[in-house]
């Protein structure tokens, strides 16, 4: 007896998106796949609604946008539509064009770990994000751990790694927002 292999179904990025705006869940289209996104964690959580929190304060007044979770940005170089955990946006915001509803100039994105994905996002997200021409600042927020990960372009193809693992504070380098570790992580039990 032979096993049966099946193949997972190609879809284009226009029948992923008409899906996608029926779609009860949110879901990642992957150059021709599409990957259902796993809730999140009460740790994840309170770091996204932390960070939220800090960001929104920080810029209020200021030519940005902040979404979180449920924003839909697309990667046109690497066939991909993502929802990072969190995005900065300037103002006016620039969607896809014959869209509404998909961004395409986030300046920084903020993911947080988790087991299953923090490879990905590391390796494969973080690259097709790179090809993004507006996209200049990445951070890796860790939930299992008091540790932030925080990437900086300094020119086309180099950026300055930064680690943080204590109290102290992140200094953003696109938009003039400090972070204190101690703030993000605020009621997060490890």
């Amino acid at each position: 007896m032979t096993a049966t292999v099946i193949e997972p179904k190609i879809y284009t990025a226009e029948e992923y998106l008409a899906l996608e705006v029926e779609s009860e869940t949110r879901n990642e289209y992957r150059n021709g796949e599409i990957v259902p996104m796993t809730g999140g964690t009460p740790a994840h959580n309170e770091i996204i609604g932390n960070l939220i929190f800090i960001l929104k304060a920080a810029l209020k007044g200021k030519p940005y946008s902040i979404f979180v979770t449920d924003q839909r940005l697309s990667i046109p170089e690497r066939n991909i539509y993502a929802y990072p955990d969190a995005m900065i946006v300037p103002r006016p915001i620039e969607l896809q064009p014959g869209r509404k509803d998909t961004v395409i100039n986030p300046i920084l994105i903020a993911e947080v770990l988790s087991d299953s994905t923090k490879a990905y996002d590391r390796d494969e997200k973080f690259a097709a994000y790179r090809t993004i021409a507006t996209f200049g600042e990445y951070l890796l927020i860790d939930q299992s751990r008091l540790h932030v990960e925080q990437y900086v372009k300094q020119s086309a193809n180099q950026w300055l790694f930064t680690e943080y693992n204590g109290q102290e504070a992140i200094s953003l380098a696109t938009v003039a927002v400090e972070i204190n570790l101690a703030d993000l992580y605020e009621n997060v039990e490890f």
